[in-house]
């Protein structure tokens, strides 16, 4: 089993990042789908304020270079990207397009 976490903002907008929210009480089951077909196990998103922060638990053979190639090939995935770039912003520093951003682990119990 492997764990990523992951960060992004949400734009400064208390409508939009309401809207965010309430986008993910109803994830379209085609995402759900795309997210457990590609080895990810579970996935937890927590929000404070305009920070995003996720969880990822995924089989050992997942990858994101993997995951990437099989959301590039399906179009709801492309259109949930699409409508998701609504309420988020790129962090300071990433790359053009980029989206979540994987933090560094730096201290375990």
């Amino acid at each position: 089993m492997q764990k990523f976490c992951l960060t992004l903002d949400l734009k400064n907008d208390p409508q939009l990042i309401e809207e965010y929210i309430q986008q993910h009480k109803n994830v379209w089951p085609e995402i759900l789908s795309s997210i457990t077909s590609s080895g990810i196990n579970n996935m937890e998103i927590y929000c404070l304020s305009t920070r995003l922060f996720m969880i990822i638990e995924a089989d050992n053979d997942f990858s994101f270079e993997k995951k990437n190639a099989l959301d590039q090939s399906n179009q709801k995935v492309q259109d949930w990207e699409t409508l998701m770039w609504k309420y988020q912003q790129s962090l300071p520093g990433s790359k053009p397009g980029e989206k979540w951003i994987m933090m560094e682990k730096i201290f375990t119990l």
